[in-house]
């Protein structure tokens, strides 16, 4: 059983699935196409998958920190 084949496995593999996502620690893909309608989603599951989430959710969490502190320290803007 080659890789594509297990990968291809996990992702039908409805346990491997839940309301918040895709997570497979034996599918080797970092992003998996969605399993309803189009687009990609991060494999939670793959140690790379969860670091470019928790990146990404850290960009998120730092710019809306930024947004609070300007508007704290220039309120007439």
């Amino acid at each position: 059983m080659t890789q594509d084949d297990i990968d291809q496995a996990e992702w039908n593999n409805a346990q491997n699935w839940s309301w918040l996502g895709y997570g497979s620690g034996r599918d080797s893909r970092m992003f998996v196409p969605k399993r309803w309608g189009f687009g990609w989603m991060v494999n939670f599951g793959s140690q790379r998958g969860a670091v470019i989430f928790l990146v990404l959710l850290s960009i998120l969490v730092l710019c809306l920190l930024w947004s609070a502190f300007l508007r704290l320290e220039f309120p007439g803007k």
